[in-house]
């Protein structure tokens, strides 16, 4: 995998629509090399004897389709970033089980395919960022684990109702909502079916904390721990948002931030 910009691969079977997304893909100034493969079978002897930092497959293949490559794929010691490209909805549920980073509808339209883009630069950053710290003396994450970055979740969109994959390092909080959570990224909010408790249990080991009966909050996307009267405080994130955080936990997260 490049140090600088990002190499793909390129899989579909219909060669118009595998041009228009090489084009497009090359013409963001994040990627270096766009390789390009009309199968299934194709695609795994490339990945197999190149390193790239993602691949964008198309689902419906013959022979071997794009879920069944991405199995295989995930398989790999540095598995690529994934993203599935389709003009169906029908394998969204296996793509979520795969890890894929995004899933996007045919035709693709250039700024959908510059927010995944993004995505994928934002996914291998942490990663050779997570690399670099383990190879340091003394290295590692501040929750002394894996990266964030390593699950899918898929929530529902707010303001239509449809279901999105997101990173899970993507995250900046989680409130509770009735019998939903809300998730707040820096893009958008979205409804997640869960209890604080379940997250702040299953999350823990990445980076997330309970900092208040209502929030769980990404201490690997919070940029200031904030002294408010009352012996409270508010966590502030880079997009500008805030939460607060109860007095009982102050003392802790000062602690776990090195305040």
């Amino acid at each position: 995998m490049s140090d600088d910009g990002l190499t793909i691969l390129a899989v579909d079977d219909e060669r118009t629509p595998l041009e228009d997304l090489a084009r497009m893909l090359r013409s963001f100034p994040s990627v270096e090399d766009v390789e390009c493969v009309s199968n299934g079978h194709d695609a795994l002897v490339q990945a197999s004897t190149h390193e790239y930092d993602a691949i964008f497959l198309d689902v419906r293949m013959p022979d071997l389709d794009g879920v069944e490559l991405g199995r295989v794929l995930r398989r790999f010691a540095e598995p690529p970033v994934l993203v599935f490209v389709s003009a169906y909805d029908n394998a969204a549920v296996d793509a979520f089980e795969l890890g894929a980073l995004d899933y996007l509808r045919k035709p693709v339209g250039r700024g959908r395919l510059e927010q995944a883009v993004t995505r994928v630069q934002a996914a291998v950053d942490a990663r050779r960022a997570q690399d670099g710290a383990a190879a340091a003396p003394g290295g590692g994450s501040v929750a002394g684990s894996p990266s964030a970055d390593s699950e899918m979740i898929a929530v529902a969109n707010v303001r239509n109702g449809t279901t999105r994959l997101i990173s899970r390092g993507s995250i900046l909080f989680a409130q509770s909502n009735g019998d939903f959570v809300r998730i707040v990224t820096d893009d958008g909010r979205y409804l997640l079916r869960a209890t604080l408790g379940e997250l702040e249990r299953r999350w823990e080991p990445y980076g997330f904390v309970r900092v208040h009966r209502q929030f769980v909050a990404n201490l690997l996307r919070a940029v200031e721990l904030r002294p408010r009267f009352g012996s409270t405080a508010e966590l502030a994130f880079g997009d500008g948002q805030t939460i607060p955080i109860a007095r009982r936990h102050v003392a802790d997260l000062a602690r776990r931030l090195g305040v």
